[in-house]
């Protein structure tokens, strides 16, 4: 089975907007190594976009869904109900940033647990208008295309959009977090009262777009806000959630809490699982049958669930995550001297990203970030770009990859910058 041979019929059998990113295909893998078709070792740190906080195959999880395969595969939770997704709602319950009593469902996908997030907004509050930040992102369906801050590619020809669905700008190096606390006010004003208005939703770090930390007092200003005007606050946790920015959850970097958070990826150590946890009075707001989904909730995946939590809490992986990410800083902010293009090193705990620009003009450069990632690809380690204009270079690892491993990976990403 060769690489090039499996390229043509990828080609032949599956449609272009499906774009793959490596043209070599798994096989195998573990932990943080992933082998191709043809025999060739890579250090994964893409993680399946943040899904493999855990690792490939990570023993305990592969023990937990096997013993899970010898019960049963599937019932319909909303069918016939099974205690591992009861207890896996209780444990989820009790680690979330939520105030007081939290109630937890559970679906599929991340964009599956966004849109029920904002289907219970709605429920709860009697209203339709959701809010979101420019470069977010919060999936691909039509709901969760309407809510992402990106165009391109999420979003081009697939119009028109679902209304009621407004953007404010996201602080970073061009907007303060006044500028878009007043955006925030002027949409009130030009565009929906705010008493039509059912939730705001943010990624405590943003993902595709850019690795961008929101800052404490955004947080404080939006808690405060929607407090003032009945809105809810949806935490969007499905890329920060499980350890990856050196807390079980990013929105533990706050004071302030959520009335509902979106969780998925890593929850499941690679099988589909996502879900929305938030206050039980806003959980219970949709009547019974409102909320569900033929797999939603699988054995196999809350099984898989369960024993990520147990890894989590036995091998300290947010301590981890937190010693690994001040590494990876302080290797990349060691090479700013060699590499002018790195303009921007930033992100909580494992969720780090390095911004390239042309160090002539201070542009986003696009092509620098290819440039590194075929670089890189070539030693065999697999990076990820993201940003709004596609020149950040996101690292995305699992937590338990051995040190000596780490090491040589980012031995690799200095040679790749250098050039």
């Amino acid at each position: 089975m060769k690489n090039q041979d499996l390229n043509t019929r990828r080609a032949q059998a599956t449609p272009r907007g499906v774009g793959v990113m490596c043209d070599f295909y798994a096989v195998r893998a573990e932990n943080a190594t992933l082998w191709d078709a043809e025999g060739k070792e890579y250090i994964d740190f893409a993680g399946g976009i943040a899904v493999l906080n855990t690792g490939h195959l990570n023993p305990k999880v592969q023990a937990a869904v096997a013993a899970q395969l010898q019960q049963f595969t599937h019932t319909a939770y909303q069918i016939v109900p099974y205690e591992s997704y009861v207890a896996l709602a209780e444990r989820i319950n009790a680690l979330a940033p939520i105030e007081g009593p939290a109630k937890t469902a559970f679906f599929t996908t991340g964009v599956e647990a966004v849109e029920n997030a904002v289907k219970i907004a709605r429920s709860y509050t009697g209203r339709s208008g959701v809010i979101a930040f420019g470069g977010s992102f919060h999936g691909r369906t039509m709901l969760g295309m309407a809510l992402t801050g990106k165009v391109a590619p999420y979003k081009l020809s697939f119009g028109p959009m679902p209304g009621e669905i407004f953007h404010v700008p996201f602080p970073g190096a061009d907007v303060t977090v006044a500028e878009s606390m007043k955006a925030l006010e002027m949409l009130f004003k030009t565009d929906i009262d705010p008493q039509r208005v059912a939730a705001i939703i943010i990624e405590p770090v943003q993902g595709e777009g850019g690795f961008n930390v929101a800052p404490p007092e955004l947080m404080t200003a939006l808690r405060k806000l929607c407090d003032a005007h009945g809105i809810m606050l949806i935490a969007d946790e499905v890329q920060t959630g499980f350890g990856r920015t050196g807390k079980l959850f990013a929105m533990e970097h706050h004071d302030v809490r959520p009335d509902l958070m979106t969780i998925a990826k890593s929850l499941g150590g690679g099988l589909p699982i996502s879900g929305v946890v938030g206050r039980a009075e806003v959980m219970d707001g949709p009547a019974p049958g409102g909320l569900g989904g033929t797999y939603a909730g699988n054995p196999l995946a809350v099984a898989a669930a369960h024993a990520v939590l147990d890894v989590f809490e036995e091998d300290q992986l947010c301590a981890r995550s937190a010693q690994l990410g001040e590494k990876l800083k302080a290797h990349l902010n060691g090479l700013r001297a060699k590499v002018p293009a790195i303009a921007d090193v930033r992100g909580l705990g494992s969720m780090v990203a390095a911004e390239l620009v042309d160090p002539a003009t201070g542009k986003p450069d696009a092509e620098a970030v290819k440039r590194v990632q075929q670089r890189a690809l070539q030693q065999g380690l697999i990076l990820l770009n993201c940003g709004v204009y596609g020149n950040v270079l996101r690292f995305l690892y699992p937590l338990t990859i051995p040190d000596a491993q780490f090491a040589r990976a980012l031995d690799i990403l200095a040679d790749a910058l250098q050039g």
